[in-house]
């Protein structure tokens, strides 16, 4: 296999792009190899600039349920941009996709629709803070909300701490606010709570983990979150930017039966192009402007080419085809485990549908500091084996991989054929 067009493109792009690309995971720097160069993708599969295909499973970072390029959504995208790609005005496709979003997601009485996840969930706690007249937010560490400044914190020296920037260019006063909890542990949500009496204005999660890798909730966790919240008058946001129509047709909220004030969405609702929204209760939404005073505004926001990708995506959703992902969810998972122990290689699997994330620990991982307990030069040697076998999984240990209605059993038991011969490389 030749990658030498992509790394002519690499050496070109860094001359004009930082670091050579447009977001810093693309680089493979975790991975310890040169990003490939995509010219066309289809159903599962990628083609380099060099000609070389590969099974996808980081399907644009999870927004392709469907595959790349289905002929129904191209056809659909045809005929939307012959009427217009921008309008800089309102259109009934921003109405009829918020209808289908409503309809599944009963928590959302109102949506406002944004062109990424960031602008979600930066829109979603102004809303919470001006709702409740707080200034402070807890999130969690290992989750990611995006790029905004007050989501770029980590935790101190102590076991609970004001967040302390990640990132130059983050003012230690952006991040003061932000305070940090551990996921899946309900006490240290508590002692947040307790520490800042009747300052919190919202608790922001994942529901389902998926950016320290795939963490699922532990029994009764997210039930317990929406209880605190209520007892310290807090606003319980959900960032289901991933697990939104991924983790099912409602969400992971509707797996869990838990309902919060707000949500934020992404990545299916754009059906592979750029977008994101945040909805929650009527009166919460009403305080967004114009209805009410808190500002927030977007130029390409409903744009024309977007919503009819999120209403194609959303039509499509059917029991069957989360019946057929969870099914290759599952014999994925347990292959990858199977071709670990075979190779006597420590791994764990965590899986939830048609996402999941290999960890290659001998530790069940349940929260940020046990995903971080995982070998990552041992997951970039596994990486570059499997992408040398002509398998595409994330460039990252701390990723989920995501599974489409394009992928088949064929494509699974060739991957997990190649996990095989990649764990016993990566054991010699």
């Amino acid at each position: 296999m030749t990658t030498s067009r992509s790394r002519r493109w690499f050496a070109r792009a860094q001359q004009i792009l930082p670091g050579g690309v447009d977001s810093p995971v693309r680089a493979f720097k975790a991975v310890g190899a040169t990003p490939l160069f995509i010219r066309r993708a289809e159903g599962a599969r990628l083609e380099d600039v060099d000609g070389n295909r590969y099974i996808d499973y980081v399907m644009s970072w999870g927004p392709l349920i469907h595959g790349h390029a289905p002929r129904g959504l191209v056809k659909a995208l045809a005929a939307a941009a012959r009427l217009g790609t921008s309008y800089g005005a309102p259109s009934p496709l921003e109405v009829e996709l918020g209808e289908r979003v409503r309809r599944r997601v009963p928590s959302i009485e109102r949506v406002r629709f944004v062109s990424s996840g960031t602008e979600a969930t930066m829109s979603a706690v102004r809303v919470a803070r001006a709702a409740t007249t707080r200034e402070k937010i807890i999130k969690f560490a290992g989750c990611y909300h995006g790029h905004a400044d007050a989501f770029l914190v980590q935790a101190g020296s102590g076991a609970l701490t004001l967040g302390v920037p990640t990132s130059p260019g983050v003012t230690s006063g952006a991040a003061q606010d932000t305070l940090l909890a551990s996921y899946n542990d309900i006490a240290s949500v508590h002692r947040a709570f307790d520490a800042n009496r009747r300052e919190v204005a919202a608790l922001i999660v994942e529901p389902i983990a998926g950016n320290m890798g795939v963490v699922p909730p532990a029994d009764g966790f997210l039930r317990a979150l929406r209880q605190v919240c209520d007892a310290n008058g807090a606003l319980l946001i959900f960032d289901e930017v991933i697990s939104g129509f991924r983790a099912s047709p409602g969400g992971a909220q509707a797996l869990a039966g838990v309902k919060p004030d707000m949500t934020c969405l992404g990545k299916i609702i754009g059906g592979g192009l750029p977008v994101g929204a945040y909805g929650g209760r009527a009166d919460l939404m009403d305080l967004v402007s114009p209805a009410g005073p808190v500002y927030q505004a977007g130029t390409l926001s409903g744009n024309p080419l977007a919503m009819t990708a999120g209403i194609w995506c959303l039509d499509h959703l059917t029991p069957k085809l989360y019946g057929t992902l969870a099914a290759l969810g599952s014999r994925l998972a347990a292959g990858l485990a199977g071709a670990a122990r075979e190779a006597r290689v420590a791994l764990q699997v965590n899986a939830l549908g048609s996402i999941l994330t290999p960890f290659f620990t001998d530790r069940p991982v349940r929260d940020y500091l046990s995903a971080t307990s995982a070998n990552t030069e041992q997951y970039a040697r596994f990486f570059r084996a499997m992408l040398a076998r002509g398998v595409y999984p994330p460039p990252s240990q701390f990723e989920a991989w995501f599974l489409s209605a394009a992928h088949t059993v064929k494509d699974v038991d060739s991957t997990i054929a190649a996990a095989r011969e990649a764990m016993r490389e990566i054991r010699s």
